[in-house]
C-alpha cells in the first residue's frame, strides 16, 4: 500500500515536460510537423563558457586611446584577381530575398556598406536595392539556382557556393506560398502563391571532384577576378574543410548549428549539426595539415551576438565571421515595441520566429506591402552599422587587454574553458589548470 503526502507538490517529468507534451498533442491533432525559422533555442556549449586572460606583467597590454589595434582583413587571396578587402572581420550571412523584405535587404546593404563590410545575397537571386547599396556584395550560389545568371555572377563581389547551412545540415530550405509575391515569383521562375523548397544537394555535382569543376566554371565566368567561398554546415567540419580546399576555394565559411534559418522543420533545427565552438577546431586543424591557415581564410557563423563572440572566433583561428540572426535584431527584428501585435500572433517579441508566415509586424521577414513600409531601410542601416561598430570596438577592447596590436593576433594561448564541455571542444585549457580533456596529464 502506497501513501502519498497531500503536502507534496506534483512533479513532472523532465523527459516529458510541458513543450514537449505540447508537441505530441499538437503532431497527433495535426498529423503534420512543426516548421519555423531561426535558429536552436536548447542551450548547447557557446562562446559564453569561454575566457579572456587579460595582460598584465606576464605580457603587456596595450592602451586603447593612444596604441592602434588593426582590425582589417582581405578575404580571397588565394586564387582571386580581387581579393576582398574588408574594415572589419564582421560580415553579413546569407538571407534572401523572399525570406526577407526588399527594405531588410536594403537596410543589410546600406548598414554593412558604412561600416566597411559585406553582406550577402541569400538564396533567391540578386536585387538592384541591394546591389545598389552594397559596396561588397557577395552572390549565394544554391542547390535551387533561383535567380543564378551570368550577369549577376559578375555583378557580385564574391560567390559562395552554398553546400549546406549550420541550421539544417543536409537539408534544403522552404519559402512558404504567401510569401511567393510576384517579384519573389519573377525571381525564382516560380508560380505565384506556390509553396517551394530548394534542394538539399547541388544538380551540377555529386562529389568534391565535380565541385572543384564548378569553381573552374565559376572562375572562367567571372575572368578569376571573384573570391570562390564554400559554405558548409557544422556536421563534419574537418573533412568538408579539407574537401573545399582539395576543391579550389579561396573561403570557407563554417555555419554552426545556432546558425539560423528562415524556415525549416523544428526538429532539424534542433537535433542536426553541431554547436559553433565544436567546429572551428577541426576546421583550423584541416587548414593547417594542408598548410593552409591563413592563406584559405576561415568564416564562422552561428550565434555570433558581441564583439567577445567575434575576438573568441578569431583566437580559435578565424579570419572573420558572419551574423545573420543579429543583424535582423539590429535592424528591428522581435522588437517590443510590436508586441500587442506579436500577441496577437500568439507569441511574443524574443521568441517570434514564424518568418515563414510572413506576418512579420517589423516588416522585415515579410511581403506584405504594409508591414514593409515599417521598416525605413535608412534608419536600420544606421542601426546596423551603430551594431557593427560596437562589435568592433568591443572585440579591439579585448584584443588591446591581451596585448595585441591587431585583431588577427589573438590566439588559443589567450583562452581558457569555463566548462570541461567548452575546453574539449574549444582544446583550451580549463580555468585554473593547463588541462583540457584528451590532453593527458593535469
Amino acid at each position: 500500500m502506497s501513501y502519498h503526502n497531500p503536502n507534496t507538490p506534483p512533479r513532472k517529468s523532465a523527459t516529458f515536460d510541458d513543450y514537449t507534451l505540447a508537441e505530441i498533442r499538437r503532431a497527433a491533432a495535426t498529423g503534420i510537423y512543426d516548421i519555423r525559422g531561426a535558429g536552436t533555442k536548447r542551450k548547447v556549449p557557446h562562446f559564453d563558457d569561454l575566457l579572456f586572460l587579460g595582460a598584465s606583467i606576464s605580457r603587456y597590454p596595450l592602451e586603447g586611446y593612444r596604441e592602434k589595434c588593426d582590425t582589417s582583413v582581405v578575404l580571397g587571396t588565394r586564387f582571386a584577381k580581387k581579393p576582398i578587402h574588408l574594415k572589419t572581420p564582421i560580415t553579413i550571412a546569407g538571407m534572401s530575398f523572399g525570406a526577407l523584405s526588399g527594405n531588410a535587404k536594403e537596410a543589410l546593404g546600406r548598414g554593412a556598406t558604412i561600416a566597411g563590410t559585406s553582406t550577402t545575397t541569400g538564396d533567391g537571386g540578386m536585387t538592384d536595392e541591394e546591389r545598389g547599396h552594397s559596396q561588397t556584395l557577395v552572390y549565394q550560389y544554391l542547390p535551387s539556382r533561383y535567380g543564378m545568371n551570368p550577369k549577376d555572377l559578375r555583378r557580385a563581389d564574391a560567390i559562395e557556393v552554398v553546400v549546406g547551412q549550420g541550421a539544417k545540415p543536409g537539408g534544403g530550405g522552404m519559402l512558404l506560398g504567401q510569401k511567393i509575391s510576384d517579384r519573389v515569383a519573377n525571381m525564382r521562375n516560380l508560380p505565384k502563391g506556390i509553396d517551394q523548397r530548394s534542394a538539399c544537394r547541388h544538380p551540377d555535382w555529386t562529389g568534391p571532384d565535380d565541385l572543384e569543376i564548378k569553381i573552374l566554371e565559376l572562375r572562367e565566368i567571372t575572368n578569376w577576378e571573384k573570391p570562390i567561398y564554400i559554405k558548409v554546415g557544422g556536421a563534419r567540419p574537418y573533412y568538408d574543410t579539407a574537401l573545399a580546399v582539395k576543391a579550389g576555394a579561396d573561403v570557407v565559411v563554417l555555419d554552426g548549428m545556432q546558425g539560423g534559418t528562415a524556415a525549416t522543420q523544428d526538429v532539424f533545427i534542433e537535433n542536426v549539426g553541431m554547436p559553433t565552438l565544436a567546429c572551428i577546431g577541426p576546421a583550423v586543424q584541416a587548414l593547417q595539415d594542408l598548410g593552409m591557415h591563413r592563406k584559405v581564410q576561415l568564416v564562422i557563423s552561428g550565434g555570433i551576438r558581441s564583439g567577445a563572440d567575434v575576438a573568441k572566433a578569431l583566437a580559435l583561428g578565424a579570419d572573420a565571421v558572419a551574423i545573420g540572426t543579429a543583424a535582423l535584431v539590429a535592424i528591428g527584428d522581435n522588437d517590443p515595441k510590436w508586441e500587442e501585435e506579436y500577441q496577437k500572433l500568439g507569441t511574443t517579441a524574443g521568441a517570434y520566429d514564424d518568418w515563414h508566415e510572413g506576418k512579420d509586424p517589423a516588416g522585415i521577414t515579410t511581403q506584405d506591402p504594409e508591414l514593409m513600409k515599417r521598416l525605413d531601410p535608412v534608419l536600420a542601416g544606421r542601426r546596423l552599422a551603430n551594431y557593427l561598430k560596437v562589435m568592433t570596438l568591443e572585440a579591439q577592447t579585448i584584443a588591446r587587454a591581451c596585448g595585441h596590436n591587431r585583431l588577427h593576433n589573438l590566439e588559443p594561448e589567450d583562452l581558457v574553458a569555463l566548462t570541461m564541455e567548452a575546453a574539449a571542444m574549444a582544446q583550451v585549457p580549463l580555468a585554473g589548470t593547463n588541462w583540457y580533456p584528451g590532453k593527458g596529464g593535469f
